[in-house]
């Protein structure tokens, strides 16, 4: 199919991530400027490691000086699990989180004003000044099976004393109710929902479903399950997925 074949009209798209709890998010705003139908379902979901497996991994918890959170799953794990293992977390524990966003989440956990709480723009290397000057820390690192590759290469490029404790899986969702429900376009943002999508449904085929992925594994993943990636995120003239499709839907609305 030429690929000019393949620019028909946008009316529904299918984003692969839970729902926004309000209606005050990019996609609601792109929904009705653009008079487009929204859904939303999460193609994966995160289920916490239990405390007694956990124990296998023989990780002694009171070993470890700082915390490094690259999510809000990690840090509601890695609480869940001391909580299980009723291990008390010491209040001179370090918090380092890529993003002020997870650091601010921590206020569900802990006295964040008491404790000692470093945050990043986004990525392990923005943290790359403060870890420096903790460089003598050990550092339990909470992740889950399926780790961001960047963050443990930047620690161990860097000679960082760091542990992986995987308490978390990233599981398929059952998404049999969708098997009669075409959309025009479907967002996906990591290889594992691709993996998803041919888990429940094997014999998928893309015909004219425009596919779009955000962050390059997620395109490597589109590119290697032979689908066409029609609105590759993000670009320098559209850092976010919404203004990506955004651009996209008009350029084939017009």
């Amino acid at each position: 199919m030429a690929l000019e074949d393949r620019k028909k009209k946008v009316k529904s798209i299918l984003v692969t991530l839970p729902k926004p709890e309000n209606d005050k998010n990019p996609y609601a705003e792109l929904a009705k400027k653009l008079n487009l139908k929204i859904d939303f379902r999460s193609f994966i979901h995160v289920e916490g490691v239990p405390a007694k497996d956990f124990r296998k991994e023989k990780i002694n918890l009171a070993d470890f000086t700082a915390v490094i959170f690259t999510s809000r799953n990690s840090a509601d794990h890695f609480f869940r699990i001391c909580e299980e293992m009723r291990f008390e977390v010491p209040v001179e524990m370090k918090y380092f989180c890529l993003s002020e966003t997870i650091a601010l989440y921590l206020q569900k956990y802990i006295q964040y004003r008491k404790r000692k709480i470093f945050f990043g723009k986004q990525t392990a290397a923005d943290l790359a000044e403060v870890l420096k000057k903790h460089s003598a820390e050990k550092f339990l690192y909470p992740c889950s099976d399926v780790a961001a590759e960047e963050t443990q290469k930047f620690l161990l490029d860097n000679g960082y004393d760091f542990t992986p404790a995987v308490l978390f899986r990233t599981v398929c969702s059952d998404l049999s109710d969708l098997a009669e429900v075409f959309y025009d376009v479907i967002a996906f943002f990591s290889p594992s929902s691709i993996q998803s999508l041919y888990k429940n449904f094997p014999d998928f085929k893309q015909n004219n479903t425009r596919i779009a992925a955000f962050g390059a594994t997620t395109h490597k993943a589109v590119l290697e399950a032979g689908l066409i990636l029609d609105i590759p995120a993000p670009t320098p003239g559209a850092p976010s997925m919404t203004m990506a499709i955004d651009q996209y839907v008009k350029q084939v609305n017009k």
